[in-house]
């Protein structure tokens, strides 16, 4: 017997604002559930402690989920100096304490100077990475430390906003891949008394900012009142929003369709582009993403099943 499929289909994108002590895989049921949608996933998992935009891609939108994942972040950091742990923040064990001396906003300025730019990274212990298809965070609760090799990220900004005693509160800005834990623990290290994070909270991720974000009460809300949440999806075309627009007429999009590549006016010279069907004047539909090859036409990379508004 066929096994009975759950929930309904649901396509598009909403961005969360994850509480604080969720993780971001009970986020996705819990959205799921209030969706009653049949397929949703995240776009990089925020640990329990943090806070802030967390995508989330319903259907047809988690087709576009890996270019979310390799999308720039910022984050809004605060930082407790003169305490150092083992996770690199408040939720792990403290394994060294220090007097917090001879540190102002001057010498914390200083040191930030390291940690921006490009830096290699060596990812945390604690981190989701997987090593022989185990978590590294999993290997390290029992006590596991496993080599890993050292990644380039790019920190296009690490700025200091307020230095208040014992406590810093840095806005970075960052290529996919940067630890922040790293960075704290690295800085703390420079300024001689160690340091972790106290609090984190994701303000951006690709196209989406704190403007965009819904809370879960505000879903529960919203359900109670209208019986569905599907008017508070943003397109699937959304996720990737930062990519610039192709418009092909109908011809040329069946060619697409195909698994042709087509020639475009106006098309960028490079790059991955958002590709959108005319359907009348200014309608379009979008039927996905491409790829500029290196002799100008436009190579299909990854289309939804049916072009969506």
């Amino acid at each position: 017997m066929a096994k009975k499929r759950r929930g309904r289909d649901v396509n598009g994108v909403i961005v969360l604002d994850k509480p604080q002590g969720v993780s971001s895989s009970d986020a996705v049921q819990r959205a799921k559930r209030l969706f009653n949608a049949r397929k949703v996933g995240h776009t990089g998992a925020l640990d329990p402690l943090a806070t802030g935009v967390l995508p989330l891609c319903f259907g047809e939108a988690t087709k576009f989920s890996q270019y979310l994942l390799a999308s720039d972040k910022k984050y809004a950091v605060t930082v407790k100096l003169g305490v150092a742990t083992d996770s690199g923040d408040a939720d792990g064990q403290v394994v060294e304490t220090r007097d917090v001396v001879n540190v102002d906003a001057g010498r914390v300025e200083s040191a930030l100077r390291f940690f921006r730019g490009e830096i290699d990274q060596i990812p945390s212990m604690f981190s989701a990475i997987k090593y022989q298809g185990q978590p590294l965070y999993k290997l390290a609760r029992k006590g596991i430390e496993v080599e890993r090799e050292a990644r380039r990220v790019t920190v296009y900004s690490n700025e200091l906003k307020s230095f208040d005693d014992d406590h810093i509160q840095l806005e970075i800005h960052c290529s996919k891949g940067t630890y922040v834990r790293t960075i704290v623990q690295e800085l703390g290290e420079l300024l001689e008394c160690g340091a972790h994070v106290a609090a984190l909270r994701r303000t951006m991720a690709g196209p989406y900012e704190e403007s965009d974000l819904l809370t879960f009460e505000g879903l529960e809300a919203v359900l109670a009142q209208e019986g569905t949440l599907d008017s508070l999806l943003l397109p699937v075309s959304s996720a990737v929003g930062e990519f610039p627009e192709v418009r092909l007429s109908d011809n040329t999009a069946y060619y697409l369709r195909q698994g042709q590549p087509v020639i475009v006016p106006h098309a960028p010279p490079s790059g991955w582009v958002r590709l959108a069907e005319v359907v009348e004047d200014d309608v379009t539909r979008f039927m996905g993403v491409g790829e500029i090859l290196d002799d100008g036409r436009v190579a299909p990379r990854r289309l939804v099943v049916t072009p969506l508004s």
